[in-house]
């Protein structure tokens, strides 16, 4: 499943991103589909929330775009824009 494969992989990178600001998890995550992922943002937000359970990316707000250019070298891509982090800090200070 292609969907799979994408999803492992930006996760993975969103954990190392979590981890390199020593963060605790991520509560923002922008992304980007290609034009020619075949995902629809409903489509990716489900399988996505699905495959952050557990993760430092569960719970996070997901902001979905959707390009539209086919010609794109990467518009069977899903990008990852950005990322906010949560620092310890964050939370002792509630």
């Amino acid at each position: 499943m292609h969907e799979a494969s994408l999803l492992k992989n930006l996760l993975e990178t969103i954990q190392t991103i979590v981890m390199e600001q020593q963060g605790i998890r991520a509560t923002r995550i922008t992304v980007q589909i290609g034009a020619l992922s075949h995902l629809t943002p409903e489509h990716f937000r489900s399988h996505f929330q699905q495959a952050a359970q557990g993760t430092v990316a569960e719970n996070a707000q997901l902001e979905i775009t959707v390009l539209d250019n086919i010609q794109d070298p990467l518009a069977q891509e899903i990008l990852l824009e950005s990322v906010e982090v949560e620092m310890a800090t964050e939370l002792q200070e509630r």
